[in-house]
């Protein structure tokens, strides 16, 4: 993404512009992108153009909001800058254990993955998923793990049923290795599944509710 795009969601965004419309005029837009009149509106029509703003013209002032696309090219700035400044060969994640609806040992259980966790992750998995909402302050770092690479697991077919790739990001909990998997279309909300070759809740005597930290690599 161009920069000075970037530059423009920016101000955009600091004058209320990525949740609700703000009203602006072109000569204050000028002045938030210390630009002039002219140059703005082009700016504006340029966003517009690559659809990362909606706009809804007024009398005297323009409403401009930004668009998803236009929030996601933020995020992405603001991954970046985090890695730069505040994360090492990890990322920590902290939350709470929650209960499952008991799909995740009906998926761990087809050979189709237990065979690729077993080779890619290194162990073979019990068969199930502990999960954990993460904490509200710490989801924005989910983005920061699925802008890595992970490790891509391939999805199959068997018995007419097809099974979705899924990608794993190795993790530890105190130390013993576990994977975060997720399937590779989905999009992160504030629930992740963590599998591990030990029944994490035996192993740790967790209970539902109980806080948990898990150290993800990148």
């Amino acid at each position: 993404m161009d920069e000075r795009y970037t530059f423009a969601l920016r101000k955009i965004a600091l004058l209320g512009g990525m949740d609700e419309y703000i009203a602006v005029s072109s000569r204050e837009l000028g002045e938030t992108l210390e630009m002039s009149q002219q140059s703005a509106s082009k700016r504006i029509l340029e966003l517009l153009e690559l659809r990362l703003i909606v706009r809804d013209l007024g009398a005297r002032k323009q409403r401009i909001k930004l668009t998803a696309a236009g929030v996601d090219e933020l995020k992405k700035e603001y991954n970046e800058y985090r890695r730069l400044f505040e994360l090492t060969d990890h990322i920590s994640l902290h939350g709470v254990v929650k209960d499952g609806m008991g799909e995740g040992q009906y998926y761990i259980d087809q050979e189709g993955y237990r065979k690729q966790f077993e080779e890619k992750l290194g162990f073979k998995p019990y068969p199930g998923t502990l999960n954990i909402s993460v904490d509200k302050e710490d989801v924005g770092k989910l983005d920061v793990i699925k802008s890595t690479a992970g490790i891509y697991i391939n999805g199959f077919t068997m018995g007419g049923r097809t099974f979705g790739d899924v990608i794993a990001y190795k993790a530890k909990i105190k130390n013993v290795d576990c994977a975060i998997v997720v399937p590779a279309r989905s999009h992160y909300v504030d629930i992740i599944e963590v599998i591990c070759k030990y029944h994490l809740r035996r192993t740790f005597s967790l209970n539902t509710d109980d806080r948990i930290d898990v150290k993800v690599s990148l």
